[in-house]
């Protein structure tokens, strides 16, 4: 039988205040640790976001303070002078370098060549000198970017340390010797930037060197330029280097430099003597005139001679009658570095070896291209080179007859903002003048500059020079003539005088008076 038992009911034990209070305590916690963990996620994200502007200003404006007086004065005082060096080529041209987004004022256009330029302001070579980041010094607003010194072969240069900064004096020394890839490897990165040929590109453009573009640099109102250099286990009076350099880079150049002013190669400077400089003048024009004749576009390079600014004024007019025997060079580019040491230059490091370039450069620089300017006629235009870091610094080329400039040191102490302060600086003096850029250079070269005439009558060639010596020798010829007809008429004269006649010459009488009878 089954038998009915009750549920039994299990006593419950009421839950203590202690327990209530760590549940809630742990609640308390938890909610605590999110908000901790919900203020550092803001934390981050806001640093993320700060972080993002920075860069973005970073990145899309070169004329911001940072890169002026933050990230130039650290890879300045961080870094040895060439490593520094170094790690602003590479980030230039890795593509994440600031740009210039602004378009250049009007006031600044020039014509060089026929072709117009969007601004004079320029990078001289020797900062990108294997032609690793060509496009990334045009986005910070060059419109003339000057590549090398490129040599034949690969050389490492001279030994280091080779550059020393002169802070004090804002000035650099450098004996780098032409440390370079050599031919091959830059002319591999030349045609690496190229725009692509397809299969169904046209024939015209697949057989063009450039595939289709218009210039060289591969943007509108600017030129790229080769500076071509000499190996240091060349001869030194050999002309072989510069005219491979130009047929190697002809095709992809808008501009080719001959470089025979660098203080720091043993014996190129005496290329710039007439004798040497002629024979070289006339190669690399030749090779030139041949790659353009050979080109499917018909592409001429235009051709510049770099001079230094420790010449005397004999030497300058040396270079000056080379330049003018030879109607193929379409400019010259003044100046390099130079040996000497002002006496206003204060900085330690002034006792090394190398070329001086930055502020202390301009008064030999400016006087070179002054002179020279008188010596040349305006057809052949003048870079101005060599110690200008503002705008002012600009107008003062132009006034002396320059129709371009290159920057190089100023941008080692500035930054990647220099070329745009340099340009704001030039516009608002030409506005302040009421002039253009064109207009001041227009003015100097037609007061300054060896008039066309001149130069003709200089410069006529071989004909005329024995035109001249034959006309020099029909007046001696007449002189010695007129002479003998003297002597003989006098001895006659001086015959008949004894006599006490007159006598004839070419229907004119002499008197001759007798001596006195005596008393």
């Amino acid at each position: 039988m089954l038998r009915l038992t009750a549920a039994r009911t299990i006593p419950r034990k009421p839950i203590s205040s202690t327990f209530i209070a760590r549940r809630a305590a742990s609640t308390s916690s938890q909610q605590t640790q999110q908000a901790g963990s919900f203020a550092r996620t803001a934390a981050y994200a806001s640093l993320f976001v700060v972080s993002t502007g920075l860069f973005a200003v970073y990145y899309s404006d070169c004329r911001a303070a940072l890169h002026k007086y933050i990230v130039t004065p650290v890879i300045r005082y961080t870094l040895d002078p060439e490593t520094g060096h170094r790690l602003a080529v590479k980030v230039l041209g890795s593509g994440l370098a600031p740009r210039d987004p602004l378009p250049d004022d009007d006031v600044l256009k020039v014509e060089l060549w026929g072709e117009e330029l969007s601004s004079p302001v320029g990078l001289a070579a020797g900062f990108d000198k294997n032609g690793e980041a060509i496009d990334g010094l045009f986005d910070l607003g060059f419109s003339w970017v000057e590549i090398g010194s490129v040599t034949p072969k690969p050389q490492p240069g001279n030994p280091k340390p080779r550059v020393f900064h002169l802070p004090n004096d804002s000035a650099l020394i450098n004996r780098y010797g032409f440390p370079s890839d050599g031919h091959v490897a830059v002319l591999s990165r030349l045609r690496a930037r190229l725009p692509p040929v397809f299969a169904y590109s046209a024939e015209s453009e697949s057989e063009d060197p450039l595939h289709g573009a218009e210039r060289a640099s591969l943007h509108a109102g600017k030129l790229l330029a080769v500076n071509l250099g000499k190996n240091k286990s060349s001869p030194p009076d050999s002309i072989t280097d510069f005219v491979t350099g130009v047929r190697t880079f002809g095709p992809y150049a808008d501009a080719l430099v001959v470089n025979v002013s660098s203080p720091n190669t043993p014996g190129l400077r005496g290329m710039q003597s007439r004798t040497l400089l002629e024979e070289l003048l006339a190669g690399v024009v030749a090779a030139r005139d041949e790659v353009t004749a050979a080109s499917s576009n018909k592409h001429r390079p235009k051709l510049l001679l770099k001079i230094a600014p420790d010449l005397d004024e004999s030497e300058v007019a040396d270079i000056a009658a080379a330049v003018r025997a030879n109607n193929g060079v379409d400019g010259v580019i003044v100046s390099n570095t130079t040996i000497r040491r002002p006496s206003g230059v204060s900085d330690p490091n002034k006792v090394e070896q190398g070329g001086l370039s930055g502020p202390p450069l301009k008064p030999y620089a400016l006087a070179t291209l002054r002179t020279l300017r008188g010596m040349l006629p305006a057809s052949v235009p003048l870079i101005g080179c060599g110690g200008i870091s503002s705008g002012a610094d600009a107008l003062d080329f132009a006034r002396a007859g320059a129709s371009a400039v290159q920057l190089y040191t100023a941008f080692g102490y500035g930054g990647v903002g220099v070329c745009r302060q340099v340009k704001d600086e030039l516009a608002t003096l030409l506005r302040q003048e009421g002039k253009t850029w064109s207009q001041v250079v227009q003015e100097a070269v037609a007061q300054t500059s060896l008039k066309e005439t001149a130069t003709q009558g200089a410069d006529s060639g071989s004909e005329s020079q024995e035109s001249r010596e034959t006309s020099i020798k029909l007046l001696v010829d007449e002189a010695e003539e007129l002479k003998r007809l003297l002597d003989g008429l006098g001895e006659r004269m001086e015959q008949k005088a004894q006599e006490g006649v007159s006598v004839a010459g070419d229907k004119q009488f002499v008197t001759v008076t007798p001596p006195p009878t005596e008393s």
